[in-house]
């Protein structure tokens, strides 16, 4: 369980000093990971609890007006606020307002931690086709080596829209076909490409790319998380569309 999510909030007004404590120790956890070149999954843990926090506490500060009465409390779940008339206590919920504007520097402070190592990874890293590309480019295959474990992992993805909040989204399946020792393959993974096709069927001609790194970083934690992110962005490009938002 994260140690760093919104129900630690929902109880400080129990102990400020020992919740101010436990967050401290949660993005020390995430600092020393980072250390360690692993981004997944604090970064995007600590990115989502700091724009949770940040909405709440502008949510808070905005809506706080004498037709609305005093904010009572929080409703974690969906984010929303609940309100008692200006006469009746807010002292509690004051105290998790300073704690939240306490916090948010911190956070801040180490996403921008993990931040920096993930740019490293992705300045670094090259994302090649494989063979011709096609017209459709919505599934196909993903080849990620791992200079650690000398291997080849071949990936296939799936690339779909989702429409919410009248935006569109983008969002990359991947289902892991197989992994190949990385001596048995080429400079160029054609050969690879062409079992895949020999293997399934239902790809006659599937896009496929090819990731390239010097960089020796965890592979499950760091290194697919950024390629699956950058094919992402590929994928947009090749289409036609407007480069995908980083998720």
């Amino acid at each position: 369980m994260d140690p760093l999510s919104l129900n630690l909030f929902t109880s400080a007004v129990e102990d400020i000093d020992r919740t101010q404590y436990e967050v401290l120790a949660g993005l020390e956890t995430a600092r020393s990971a980072f250390e360690e070149q692993r981004v997944y999954p604090h970064l995007g843990r600590l990115a989502k609890l700091h724009g949770a926090l940040s909405t709440i506490l502008d949510r808070t500060e905005n809506f706080r007006t004498p037709d609305t009465g005093r904010i009572a409390g929080i409703d974690w779940e969906d984010k929303t606020l609940t309100y008692e008339w200006p006469d009746l206590d807010g002292g509690e919920m004051a105290e998790v307002e300073d704690l939240i504007r306490w916090a948010l520097p911190h956070i801040r402070e180490v996403i921008d931690e993990g931040t920096a190592v993930y740019e490293e990874v992705e300045d670094n890293l090259e994302l090649e086709t494989v063979g011709i590309v096609p017209s459709y480019v919505q599934e196909g295959y993903l080849m990620v080596p791992h200079r650690d474990d000398e291997e080849l992992h071949v990936l296939r993805y799936t690339l779909s829209l989702i429409e919410g909040d009248g935006e569109t989204h983008r969002a990359l399946k991947t289902v892991h076909c197989k992994t190949v020792p990385e001596e048995e393959v080429d400079a160029n993974p054609s050969s690879v490409k062409l079992q895949l096709i020999e293997e399934r069927r239902d790809l006659p001609t599937p896009a496929t790319y090819f990731s390239k790194t010097d960089l020796d970083v965890p592979y499950q934690e760091t290194l697919l998380p950024v390629v699956k992110r950058r094919l992402v962005r590929q994928l947009a490009a090749e289409t036609g569309t407007a480069d995908a938002r980083r998720q």
